[in-house]
């Protein structure tokens, strides 16, 4: 058995499985011990699900035995708080749904019960999947594992710390405009983004309906592809599930070579005010791609991104504003019960239960929404959204896949945007796009800045491909890990 479990992938901590090197209690109890070890510091996760984790540990074992195990089967992961678990409190990092406590699981969790996971417990996240910094969390901020006085990004904040730092081998988040892809850039492990549709929502608490997907953390891309593949497929209970069969990325995976791959570099994406460090870290990654094979275009423009912040944060306020609604203190989590009436246990119970970017983006939705406004604003928002669509549409005629940055900085200290929303909201203008066009994205480790401290600090690379071509997204992004040594860097905490 190897000295240290802890920071092995997720493939090779099932090899070991396999191999009867190591069992799954084994790999449970040494992240339980990590987590024991650090999490004061980091605070990943909001609950620890021991018992029920270590009864799923010695059911994998007996199926290991019995050769019935999948390469998922016995690995410890953690599941972001926005996705329903059976039987254990799930809050959104919300003070308005603590206590609540799900009758079913999301369909994430169905399937991966039957791969035969090993929860660990739900992760720390911002409140309702608002928030680009995990700051935004009812239950306090999560630490980068790379830099503790430092935001590890978010709203999966969580789960991308959880896999940085050694406590999970893979983790589940959700992205609504960059929520998986910017916490994974700036906590330096791989984040995938699927297909708007190609993961069932269901028992995804929702945000922005129209916007929000389910995808994995991971170490590598090979560990990615494996959780893609066990949680991805149709589900008649969403009616926004997408009829299309899931494809073999292992034979994505099978070649290094990406001799004839067009990539298309768009220049709006290089956005003024960005870190040179992330510049120049993103750049060596093109030039690397190019040489690995691929026809690489630098001139490609997408003339209508610079709406997108505009557009997202019109379309995602509203939908959130009308999602959020069902949060009356009547039917779950947190009531305010001392009001002379109903209407005013309603607005108290609103009024403590969520926090102030919650309250900002609902007052944002609803005022966009109201009557002589709608068509200025939302209807407008929707046009434009057409607009970046087709243009992505265009592009890809043209090109396989699309790369970019991910964030335009590094991961900035906690405390330091939280004065300024519009700053913070600037952090997803890279991935904004993406989540509004319903394309699949993945971000992966390629480079380093560092602090004026001394901090080393992770930078992400962002690959995009026209809905549905994961397999091409693997493709590429495995081409380009296995050509360098960035996904195997661990932080020294």
């Amino acid at each position: 058995m190897p000295d240290s479990l802890n920071y092995l992938t997720l493939s090779e901590a099932s090899d070991l499985l396999r191999g009867r090197e190591a069992s799954s209690v084994d790999l449970t109890r040494a992240a339980f011990e990590r987590i024991n070890a650090l999490d004061d510091r980091i605070h990943a996760f909001l609950r620890l699900t021991d018992e029920i984790a270590l009864e799923q540990a010695l059911a994998a074992d007996e199926r290991i035995a019995r050769g019935e195990a999948g390469p998922l089967t016995g690995i410890p992961a953690a599941i972001k708080d926005v996705i329903v678990t059976k039987g254990v409190e799930t809050t959104c990092g919300s003070r308005i749904l603590k206590g609540f406590v799900p009758p079913y699981d999301a369909q994430v969790m169905e399937r991966l019960h039957e791969a035969g996971v090993v929860m660990l417990g739900k992760t720390n996240m911002d409140e309702f999947a608002m928030g680009s910094s995990g700051e935004n969390s009812a239950f306090g901020p999560t630490a980068n594992p790379w830099a503790l006085d430092r935001v590890p990004g978010g709203s999966s904040s969580g789960s991308a710390a959880a896999v940085a730092s050694g406590m999970a081998y893979y983790a589940l988040g959700s992205d609504t405009g960059g929520s998986i892809r910017q916490p994974a850039s700036l906590s330096g492990v791989v984040g995938l983004k699927p297909t708007y549709g190609r993961v069932s929502r269901y028992g995804l608490v929702a945000f922005a309906s129209s916007l929000d997907q389910i995808g994995p953390f991971a170490r590598s891309v090979r560990d990615a592809a494996l959780v893609f593949e066990a949680i991805a497929g149709h589900d008649a209970r969403d009616s926004t599930s997408a009829p299309v069969e899931v494809p073999d990325i292992s034979a994505a995976l099978a070649s290094a070579d990406l001799k004839g791959l067009r990539v298309g570099v768009p220049m709006e994406y290089f956005v003024e005010g960005m870190d040179d460090a992330v510049r120049q870290a993103v750049t060596g990654a093109i030039n690397q791609l190019a040489s690995l094979g691929a026809e690489v275009d630098w001139e490609v423009s997408l003339p209508s991104t610079g709406h997108a912040l505009a557009v997202y944060y019109i379309i995602a306020p509203s939908e959130a504003s009308a999602n959020l609604a069902r949060y009356d203190g009547v039917k779950y989590g947190y009531a305010y019960t001392e009001g002379k009436t109903m209407w005013e246990d309603m607005e108290k119970t609103r009024q403590h239960g969520f926090g102030d970017e919650v309250k900002r983006r609902i007052m944002l939705g609803t005022y966009a929404l109201s009557a002589g406004y709608y068509d200025a604003y939302y209807l407008k928002a929707q046009k434009v959204r057409t607009l970046i669509r087709l243009e992505f549409d265009a592009a890809f005629e043209k090109y396989d896949v699309l790369v970019a940055p991910v964030s335009p900085t590094p991961a900035f200290r906690i405390g330091e945007k939280t004065g300024d929303p519009l700053q913070m909201y600037l952090s997803d203008v890279c991935t904004l796009p993406v989540n509004i066009a319903g394309l699949p994205g993945i971000s992966l480790p390629c480079g380093f800045a560092t602090a004026e401290d001394g901090a080393r600090l992770p930078i992400g690379l962002q690959m995009i491909t026209k809905p549905f071509d994961e397999a091409t997204l693997f493709r590429a992004a495995y081409a380009y890990e296995q050509s360098t040594s960035w996904y195997r860097e661990r932080p020294s905490v």
